[in-house]
Order: structure tokens, then C-alpha cells, then sequence
């Protein structure tokens, strides 16, 4: 159960002050009924709210799917580039039920593909817990080919886990087991299980050779969908939001 007033100005209808007006002047209606009382309790699952006569569609927990472009940081604000919140619309831009908007994990500046955004802490905290080990699959694009002998030798390290060395302020580590099949002789399908700074690129460079392009395709057993375009993001269905359940 939520006040009234609340869940109006979650959804965009201005400030509790406004919400008041909006309500004394009559145009709100709860299953059918005039209601003009702030702090009247609905059940966000179950009761009808309408305002001058159009249904409002009651959001607890807002879940989006990006198709992150390269040369956007994944930050609420920053003095030098565009951010991923720059490519939302004012749809999404204000507090629901369940909170603010957020980034599930980062990506790089330069890496593109799937980037979650969610009100949902709960999902959230299961997402990027270390201690849950969520998989998270790339399409790397490496600098050099790679022959077959190296293939077997990048395979096998990665299979077994890589020692990898400071990065500036940034600790070294030991990479947990991770999956990798190649695509071309510079290109491979990596799967990892943990999200440590700039660890695939980490990764290839202990192997000695160089990510130029990065994409994350999958997070758990949810995909990227393919027909977003580059900087266009859509809600997840019921069906792929189980998926990261």
C-alpha cells in the first residue's frame, strides 16, 4: 500500500503541493471513485488510478535494457562527455516507487553493447555481488591474429585463470576460470564471472596482445537484443527479467 500523493509524484505530477491541487480539483479517480484525500492508501497491484480519465500506469521498479554506445560513460553526470542518462527520456527521468534509476555495473567508455538499469537494489546487489559470480559474456576484437598454437595457450590460461598485474591505483589478481571460443583468429566470445576494472582488456594484455573492440552481448541468461540500435534502450519483458532472477 502507498499514499496517493506519493505515487502521483513518483509518476511526473509534480510535487506533493502540486499533487494536492491536482487532487482537490477532482481529476483523480481510484477504481472509478473521485478521490481527493492525500493520503488515502492504494494498493499498487491491484487498485485503478486515473487521471482525467486516463489510466496511469503504476511502476514500483523500472527495468531497461541498453544497447550502450561507445563514447558514453556510464555516470549520472560528467563535465566532459555524454552520459547513458543523457539518452533517457523524461519518461525515466524521476523517482519511482522504487527509488532512482540506476546503473546494474559499468561499462567503459569505449565499450558498447548490454548495460542494465534498474530502481531495483534487490536485483542489483544479486547482479554484482562478487559472491554471486554472474556470467557475463563479450565479443572481443583483439589488435593481432592470434595462430592456432596461441589460441590453445590463450584458451588454456583463461580456462585456468590469469595472473594479472597492477593497473595504476588499481590491485592485481587472479582471474577466476572463464570460457572462450574463438570466432576468427582475432576475435573470440568471452564469458566471465566476476567484473573486475577493465579486466578483459587486463586480461588479453598479460597474454600480450590488445582489445580494440568490446562488446557485451549477455549478462546471465539475458541477451542484448540485437534490433536496438546503438544508444537505444526498451523496458525488459516479464520473460527476460526472470531470467535474471
Amino acid at each position: 500500500m502507498e499514499r496517493l500523493d506519493k505515487i502521483l509524484s513518483k509518476h511526473g505530477f509534480g510535487t506533493r503541493k502540486d499533487v494536492k491541487k491536482l487532487l482537490h480539483s477532482g481529476a483523480v479517480c481510484v477504481n472509478g471513485n473521485v478521490c481527493t484525500e492525500a493520503d488515502f492508501h492504494v494498493n499498487v497491484d491491484e487498485d485503478v488510478i486515473a487521471v482525467d480519465g486516463e489510466t496511469l500506469s503504476i511502476k514500483r521498479n523500472v527495468y531497461l535494457m541498453m544497447n550502450k554506445k561507445s563514447d558514453v560513460v556510464c555516470a549520472a553526470k560528467d563535465g566532459l562527455h555524454a552520459t547513458v542518462f543523457d539518452c533517457l527520456s523524461d519518461e525515466y527521468r524521476h523517482t519511482f516507487l522504487g527509488g532512482d534509476l540506476h546503473l546494474v555495473g559499468r561499462l567503459d567508455i569505449d565499450t558498447e553493447g548490454l548495460l542494465l538499469l534498474t530502481t531495483d537494489g534487490t536485483l542489483t546487489h544479486r547482479l554484482t555481488s562478487p559472491k554471486t559470480h554472474i556470467s557475463k559474456t563479450y565479443l572481443v576484437t583483439l589488435a593481432e591474429s592470434v595462430a592456432a598454437p596461441d589460441k590453445a595457450r590463450y584458451t588454456d590460461a583463461i580456462r585456468s585463470g590469469i595472473e594479472i598485474p597492477p593497473e595504476g591505483d588499481e590491485s592485481g589478481f587472479v582471474s577466476l576460470p572463464a570460457d572462450v571460443t574463438w570466432v576468427s583468429d582475432n576475435v573470440c566470445n568471452l564469458v566471465i564471472y566476476e567484473g573486475k576494472y577493465h579486466q578483459v582488456k587486463r586480461m588479453f594484455a598479460t597474454l600480450g596482445n590488445r582489445v580494440v573492440a568490446l562488446r557485451r552481448t549477455a549478462m546471465g541468461g539475458l541477451k542484448l537484443d540485437e534490433s536496438l540500435e546503438s544508444g537505444e534502450y526498451r523496458e525488459l519483458t516479464t520473460a527476460e527479467l526472470a531470467l535474471l532472477q
